[in-house]
């Protein structure tokens, strides 16, 4: 085998897919059947400076280099080889939030990530122009707020984009977004597979009285399907990626594409009637749709696959960061108790803790809301753990509140569609770090969908291996081959696949808990109002 991966390196026959995530930049080399071979990351924060989530474009490129540094010297270390070239490269990133560039390429203000809940009135009035919901976090909210708050460098913007946008454009000088991350800029015509004519028509006469120097079309980036060439590697953005000067330009690259879309690809949820669910620092449900829906819901965000067909998104802002927190807590409890625990086994002995609780969590009540959570109506989090005299208050219960309160927001939102829409989904297929433990995360996800969930063996590559397999399509799909074959007949035939079905117990445990979870809103409110 390792022969083989050895001469598929030498050819430029691999292929690498680098992700921007919320607290990791992963890159990761596949092979000619499209598995990892290789892998190296670099852990990240964001920072909260002047009331805005952000990340310096110092940590950006440090946090790009050191990931594919360590990539490169994982291939060395297996292989004992110098990685010159590969046979494409695609770079994904959290979606949405807001970078806008001068004519000089310079960034004018501190990049905007999508946790800012920041953009209500702009959110608001656009979506009511359109008639379409845009959410907080979408990349035109961001443009409008600031043009509503008369922010001196509007009228200096040559150029907006996104964070995969910007590695991309940096990288090989074009201006470009796969069409699932362009639709968490601006909605896109599911017909043309473009912008929405219409709707960048509503904008600029929108802000034709502020007399900028620019329409909008254009200083957003052009829209590429999955499959299309977007551009290659530059002498300069090969410089760039590799500091050791080892890897060669001129690699083709993929259309950057955001992490709701390398997400569905990682977990082969690409066709209609499919959903998935992407669970880390935010959680958010997709469900690839059939037919639009009925009306607009501000909780529900429309994007696209990476195709460009529909798709359905319940996003909240929080998830595991204040679970990951408290699991800290106890670590830190294991240390002084003179414990030296491993943080997989940690995790693992704690979350197998959560499956002996009460089936509603014992009347334990948890926000893990780190930031502001849009779908519930807060600018701003405060993480809460509140119980009453009367609860049942133990390990399995703690940790069940804190694993069950995860998946709350979001669940809110799935309702929607599944209750007012009337969505059918067969199954849903989960990804992220909360499903590494066998048989918790997944079987609380079913109980809160009431739908079967399933987790492959890949489940913890997530986005980097997505990415990495759309730039494989790009170059190896065959003639008129869809992304939707390449996958089932290239990528996920005869992968092992763990499936569970609702527990009813639990799912009636589940519902009980967030009846809870809607009451105790209040309390998240007065911590929010009093507690700076």
């Amino acid at each position: 085998m390792s022969l083989d991966v050895k001469s598929s390196i030498q050819n430029g026959k691999t292929v690498l897919g680098i992700e921007f995530g919320s607290t990791r930049i992963k890159a990761v080399l596949i092979g000619e059947d499209n598995t990892p071979i290789a892998s190296g990351s670099h852990d990240w924060e964001n920072s909260y400076t002047n009331n805005v989530w952000t990340y310096s474009v110092e940590e950006i490129w440090k946090g790009l280099q050191d990931s594919y540094q360590k990539m490169a010297t994982d291939v060395k270390q297996q292989y004992g080889i110098t990685l010159n070239t590969v046979g494409a490269i695609g770079f994904s990133a959290m979606m949405h939030g807001y970078m806008a560039f001068d004519k000089e390429g310079e960034l004018l203000v501190p990049f905007r990530t999508w946790r800012n809940n920041i953009t209500e009135q702009a959110s608001t009035e656009l979506t009511k122009l359109f008639n379409y919901n845009i959410p907080q976090r979408w990349s035109i909210a961001h443009l409008y707020q600031a043009i509503l708050n008369k922010e001196e460098h509007i009228a200096n913007i040559s150029f907006q984009t996104t964070l995969a946008g910007y590695v991309h454009w940096k990288l090989t000088g074009e201006k470009v977004l796969g069409v699932g991350e362009a639709s968490g800029v601006f909605p896109i015509d599911l017909n043309t597979k473009e912008y929405n004519e219409t709707m960048i028509s509503q904008f600029n006469e929108l802000i034709e009285p502020k007399n900028l120097p620019w329409k909008l079309e254009d200083i957003l980036p052009n829209v590429l399907m999955a499959g299309e060439s977007a551009g290659v590697l530059t002498e300069e953005g090969a410089k760039l990626l590799d500091v050791t000067g080892e890897l060669q330009a001129g690699i083709p690259l993929c259309p950057p594409e955001g992490d709701a879309g390398t997400g569905m690809v990682a977990t082969n949820s690409v066709a209609k009637r499919t959903g998935n669910v992407s669970a880390g620092t935010s959680a958010f449900a997709m469900v690839v749709l059939e037919k639009d829906l009925t009306k607009v819901h501000p909780e529900i965000d429309l994007v696209t696959t990476p195709t460009g067909n529909l798709v359905a998104m319940a996003h909240s802002n929080n998830c595991s960061s204040d679970l990951n927190a408290w699991v800290g807590l106890f670590g830190e409890f294991s240390k002084a108790m003179g414990m030296d625990v491993d943080p997989n086994k940690l995790y693992e002995t704690l979350f197998k803790q959560a499956l002996q609780g009460d089936a509603d969590g014992g009347g334990l009540m948890s926000y893990g809301y780190l930031s502001g959570e849009h779908m519930t109506h807060f600018e701003e989090g405060r993480p809460l753990f509140v119980r009453s005299s009367g609860s049942n208050f133990n390990l399995a219960n703690f940790m069940r509140t804190h694993l069950f309160t995860a998946f709350g927001a979001m669940k809110l939102g799935m309702d929607i569609l599944v209750e007012e829409e009337k969505v059918k989904l067969d199954e849903v297929l989960g990804h992220g770090g909360i499903f590494k433990t066998e048989g918790v995360g997944q079987n609380f996800l079913a109980a809160a969908f009431n739908t079967p969930v399933s987790v492959m063996e890949t489940a913890g590559e997530g986005g980097a291996w997505g990415i990495a397999l759309l730039a494989s399509y790009m170059i190896n799909k065959s003639e008129n081959q869809t992304l939707e074959e390449y996958l089932n007949e290239k990528v996920f035939a005869g992968q092992k696949v763990t499936t569970v079905s609702p527990d009813p117990k639990d799912v009636e445990g589940f519902e009980q808990f967030m009846e809870r979870y809607k009451k105790g809103l209040a309390i998240e409110r007065a911590a929010v109002d009093s507690l700076q």
